[in-house]
Parts: structure tokens; sequence; C-alpha cells
């Protein structure tokens, strides 16, 4: 207590100092001496109480200096500020960087095959903005669902067996329809991926699909096609359950043909090509019973879960064995004939096609594994005629690998069988029933030109068949833009009259009965045909692209080649 009372005169005494004249003169307890920082007696006080000092500070603005009313903007100069002459009410549309790239404004009559493919070989910087959406709620789309629907659309492409470029663009198509215009596909033969970034700051959304199984459906492509072109259509407001609703439908859906037409389009298939390289109807008959056989042993085969190079194997066997068994029963047929009409049955053209695609285009990778698959085929294949070869030799069978199989001496039944070929090659892809009379027509004038060229003409069967193929994508390319569907059905069927069977055969027959450099030389140019079709339907097709409309500019200039391919 007593200390209690020794502090308290010492703390007033301390108040006492810094305290007002004001209040020591309203407080008579309180001590009479004024503080340092009070006010001198006398010294006029202004309107407002003084809390600072009145010195002035150097970030002051001068008296008589007029203060702006607004707050002023950055300076030009800042790398946050807009250029002086810029207006938000009458910016451009789009932006052009000093570099010089042009301006790309995407036409919405133009197809969504080429305006897709058009802004993935563009930067992400560099694309448009996406089309006034129609079909998005107004929460914002299901990132996750929508990278869902992407990735199952692409797998049925993939699967179909269309080219690693029009897959990724139908993934972007579908991802901006929904307004996720900064996604990134990605397509390799087995593995599909996507990434979508909301914004430079949020980190990125991925997505990948395995692509386990693969099947020939046209009709199931073309469905697919025609939802990608539906949801790619700004007019058309498709919601996501919708969209999952067809695309059920489509994986639901049958066959167009049932397995019974399939084998007997086979046995025609194989007995046309018979006819193109000069067999008679005994020949027809002969090759057409042993496709059927070898498609029925393949079906078979693949009941029972072995893989497709066994399939191939087994499906070789029967043309090779009965094109034997009439040369050793003396029958004055062309043997050979019969053997060449079952390749055509078998040869990996579709694949073929997709591969060199795939590689023109820069997908090495995807290239890389399409043509590794097709060498497999054509080893199962090869191992199928040459163990039947061997047997035919060892049996004393006179197999000459020096007779040249010709054209027959009618066109009009060339034209004919190449017709049936195509219509047939057709079925067995499943395409739908409005596309095989165009197809048809297609594969009947690649052959007449490949005819007029190369017997007529007396030119090399390489530039032939890449001229023939040309024409065969100039009109599927055309066909399918009419349409807006894909490519591939009006391409993959016309090209199997021009597809190297007797080379193939010849080869083979060279090599059982051990001349095996004349056998290389045969397979060589088989290789070499099937790489002339190839790159003559991938250019005919980008032949095509210079006459018709483009997405952004009037003439081919206007389209960008992929700069992967350019070293930077």
């Amino acid at each position: 207590m007593r200390d209690a009372e020794d502090r308290k005169p010492r703390s007033d005494e301390a108040r006492s100092r810094f305290a007002t004249p004001t209040a020591v003169a309203g407080d008579a307890a309180d001590s009479a001496t004024t503080s340092e920082f009070a006010v001198p007696e006398g010294l006029a006080v202004p309107g407002g109480v003084a809390t600072e000092s009145e010195t002035t500070s150097e970030f002051a603005v001068p008296k008589g200096l007029g203060v702006p009313q607004t707050p002023v903007a950055e300076s030009e100069g800042s790398a946050f500020s807009p250029p002086r002459t810029y207006s938000a009410q009458d910016a451009p549309a789009a932006f052009t960087p000093a570099a010089g790239i042009p301006l790309i404004s995407l036409t919405k009559n133009a197809p969504w095959q080429d305006r897709m493919r058009t802004m993935l070989r563009m930067p992400v910087a560099e694309r448009p903005a996406p089309e006034p959406l129609q079909k998005v709620e107004e929460e914002g789309p299901a990132v996750p669902r929508v990278l869902d629907l992407t990735l199952r659309i692409g797998e049925l492409l993939l699967a179909g067996g269309e080219g690693a470029e029009d897959v990724e663009a139908a993934m972007f198509a579908v991802c901006r329809s929904y307004g996720l215009d900064r996604c990134e596909p990605n397509v390799t033969f087995t593995l599909l991926s996507i990434s979508y970034q909301p914004s430079l700051v949020e980190d990125p959304v991925t997505a990948s699909r395995t692509v386990r199984r693969r099947g020939t459906d046209y009709t199931r492509l073309a469905a697919v096609f025609r939802l990608v072109d539906d949801l790619s259509d700004p007019d058309t407001a498709i919601s996501l359950e919708e969209a999952y609703r067809r695309l059920a439908e489509i994986r639901r859906n049958r066959h167009p043909y049932p397995g019974w037409v399939l084998t007997t389009a086979s046995g025609l298939l194989a007995g046309a090509a018979s006819v193109l390289v000069g067999g008679d109807y005994i020949v027809f008959v002969a090759a057409a019973l042993g496709a059927m056989l070898g498609d029925r042993l393949a079906w078979l085969c693949a009941g029972r879960g072995l893989p497709e190079f066994y399939q191939f194997t087994v499906a070789a066997m029967p043309p090779a064995a009965i094109g034997i068994a009439l040369t050793l029963a003396h029958v004055d047929v062309k043997a050979s004939a019969v053997v060449t009409g079952g390749l055509f049955a078998l040869l990996p053209g579709r694949a073929l096609v997709a591969g060199v695609q795939d590689g023109l285009t820069g997908f090495y990778i995807t290239a890389s594994a399409r043509l590794l698959e097709v060498m497999y085929l054509f080893v199962g294949i090869v191992v199928g005629v040459l163990i039947m070869l061997y047997v035919g030799v060892q049996l004393g069978a006179s197999l000459n690998p020096d007779a040249a199989l010709g054209i027959g001496k009618d066109p009009l039944w060339q034209i004919g069988a190449s017709m049936l070929l195509s219509l047939t090659f057709a079925v067995l892809l499943q395409q739908e029933r409005s596309t095989v009379l165009a197809v048809t027509l297609n594969g009947g004038v690649a052959w007449s030109v490949y005819g007029a060229m190369h017997y007529t003409g007396e030119l090399s069967p390489v530039a032939s068949t890449a001229v023939a193929a040309g024409l065969v994508g100039l009109f599927g390319q055309m066909l399918s833009r009419y349409r807006f569907a894909s490519a591939l059905p009006y391409t993959t069927a016309a090209i199997g009259p021009l597809l190297p069977g007797s080379a193939t055969y010849f080869g083979l027959l060279s090599i059982a009965q051990n001349q095996v450099d004349e056998g290389l030389v045969s397979l060589s140019k088989a290789a070499a045909l099937a790489m002339a079709i190839a790159i003559g339907v991938n250019l005919g097709s980008e032949i095509s692209r210079l006459f018709l409309r483009l997405p952004g500019a009037g003439s081919a200039a206007g389209r960008r080649a992929a700069k992967r391919t350019r070293g930077f």
C-alpha cells in the first residue's frame, strides 16, 4: 500500500508534463507545468486541430499548383498500361503481333475439319477467340465431363482408322464447342490425352484414354463425324447429356451387314481381283471359294482370341492351296491369278494409307506404329502363302514366277471387275449404303486411269498408280467436303483395284523357289506401289484444299503447314 501511495504523485507529475494549457486550467489537481509539444499562448491555432508538424514534406504539392481531380493513369511506358492511342470501345477483334503473323478469321461456312486443323497448326497464343456459344450453361461447362466426352469421341475415331491429325481436330472441335479453347489434344497409336488450362495462373486439367480394341466400321465413323459436326455448329444447342446419349447410341449400333454378307463380299472381291490380272470364270470361282474359306477360318481364329497376325496367316492359306491344287490337277487355268485374287482381300490398304498420311502430316510416332502394324500383317500373309508354296514345290507343282500376269482383252470387263472390287471392299469396311455407289464409281475411275496410263501409254506402274491414287484422294476429299463427313469411306475402298497383289505373290513365289534376289526385287516393287498409293491419296486430298474454300484465306497461302517439321 505504501509503495502505491509513493508512486501516485510521480505518475501525476509525469502526466502534467505533456498536458495542454486548457487541460491544466480545467484540472486544478494537475501540475501547471506545460508540455514542450503544446502550442504556446497567443499563437493562432488553425481551424483544424494540428496533429502533425507544419514542416512541408518533399512529397507535398507546392502551393498554387493545381491538383488534377481524377487519378493520374500510369505512364505509357508501363508494362501494365495500354497505349495512349488505345480505346477499349474501338479495339480491334484480334491482335496482330509485330512479328507479322497474319490475322486469321475462321469462316463458319467452311468445314469444321479445316477450321480445327488450321487452329491446331497455330500456337496457342495466336488462336482466335471461340465463337459465341449456344450450349454452355450459366454456371459454365463441367470440365471433367467435357474432357471425358472428347476422349470417348477420339477413341472411336482412332479405332476406326482415322488419321491422327483428323482425330486431334475432332477432339479440339468438341472442347471448343463447350468453351474450352485453351486445350491441347495429343494422339498416338494407342493413347489419347488432352490438357486444358483454365487460365495462366491455374493448374491444368489433364485426362487420357487408352485405345485397346480396333474395328473397321465406317458407318460408326460417319455417325461420329456427324455428331462432331453438330457440336461444332454454333446455331445448334446440344447439351452434354444429349451428346452422351448420341454417343451411346453410336456405340450400341449393330453393323449394317451380317456375317454371311461379309463372307460373300470377300469371295467376290477375290474373284474380281483375279479377273483384273487376266483370270477367266474358272479362276473367278476358285479365287472366290478360297477367299470365303479363308474368311471363315479367320473368324474362327478371332473367336478363339488369336491375334490378327495368326488370323491373316490362316486366311492366306486357302487361296494358295486352291491355286496349287489346280496346278497339280493339270487344269488349264492361271493358278497365279487365283493366289493373287486371294491376296487382294487380305492386303491392309486401310492401315497403310493411314500410316503414310500420319507421317506426311508430322505424326511420326503414330505413323511408325501404323506402318509396323502393316508390316506384321503383311508378314502374316507372307507366312501363310509361303507355307503352301513350299508344300506345292515339294509336291512337284510347276509354279513359274516369271509368268507375268496381264490384263484381259476386253477393257469393259476390267472396269466392271474393278467396280465390283471397290463395291465389295466397301461392304467389308462396313460403309453406309449411301456411300457405296460413290466409292464404286471412284474405283472404276481409278482403274480406268491406271489402265490407260500403264497398259495403253506404257508408263511406269508406280507412276500410273500414283496418278490414279491421287485422283481417288481428290474425288474422295471433294465428296467428303460436300457431305461434311470423313474422307476414308470415299477413298479406302476405291484404292482396292490398285493394291499390289500380283507383285506380292510373285515375290513370295520366287523366295519359295530359292530365288531370293528376284523375290526381293518383286517385293520392293510391291512396297513402291503401296507407297505410291498412300502418297497419291494424301496428295490428292491436299490438292483438293487448294481449290476449295479455306478457313481464313482465299488462297493456299493462308493455310499454314505443321511447324513441327521445320526444325523450330
